[in-house]
């Protein structure tokens, strides 16, 4: 599978969506849609950004028991989406579960990812709040282990563990890898950064780029640059 630069489509209505894909008459880029526009527009955007040629990765991070996960996600698979996620956390049951909803009468299926450890949560965090006390390094490594366990294609990490994931679980298990910004661009409120060439080089497979394209002066050239340092 070939790598990708996916463009977290982070805004809160479907005219703010469509203004910002109507940019790009050339290419039609791969994009996440999460909460934030689901929850604004529902079902309907995806069908439509879906409808104009794009690939869509839904960014909904399902964690529930498994049957509830297991229904909702098969309802998710009707929409055609080309990717979509879950929390490891759930368990082996019910990323297994998942992967059973998931699957269409025809054997298809898109692709299912699992978020192991929030980039929000530190060792303290985890400790703290969680009850975990293992190293927060082991316990990504473990649950990625659990999501290819279950069947899963792979997760969503930092490009700083694409390697190491790969190590653990394979060179076919997909690593999905937000935290990239230009060399010379602002970092934001990310600390673990990387730039697209680097995180190429690290084996990222699609890296996940939200405000250095969407903030852009120019987002369309922002978007080839991504490409160019990542891709070519």
């Amino acid at each position: 599978m070939g790598k990708d630069v996916i463009i977290a489509l982070d805004v809160d209505s479907r005219e703010k969506a469509m203004a910002f894909l109507e940019r790009f008459t050339d290419e039609k880029p791969f994009v996440k849609i999460g909460m934030e526009l689901f929850f604004a527009e529902g079902p309907a955007v995806v069908r439509e950004i879906k409808a104009r040629g794009h690939k869509i990765f839904l960014d909904l991070k399902l964690h529930d028991i498994p049957n509830t996960v297991r229904r909702s996600i098969s309802i998710l698979a009707g929409l055609n989406v080309d990717m979509l996620n879950l929390h490891a956390a759930g368990t082996k049951a019910m990323m297994e579960a998942a992967m059973e909803g998931l699957t269409r009468p025809d054997g298809t299926r898109p692709l299912l990812i699992a978020v192991t450890q929030l980039t929000s949560t530190s060792q303290e965090r985890m400790e703290s709040d969680l009850w975990i006390e293992k190293p927060l390094d082991e316990v990504v490594m473990h649950y990625a282990q659990n999501a290819a366990a279950s069947g899963l294609d792979g997760v969503v990490c930092s490009p700083l563990e694409s390697g190491k994931v790969h190590d653990v679980c394979g060179k076919g298990f997909l690593t999905v890898t937000p935290g990239v910004r230009f060399a010379d661009g602002d970092i934001g409120d990310q600390v673990r950064v990387t730039t697209p060439a680097k995180a190429k080089e690290l084996g990222s497979d699609y890296i996940v780029v939200g405000r250095p394209i969407l903030k852009a002066d120019d987002p369309v050239a922002a978007y080839r640059r991504c490409v160019a340092e990542f891709v070519d």
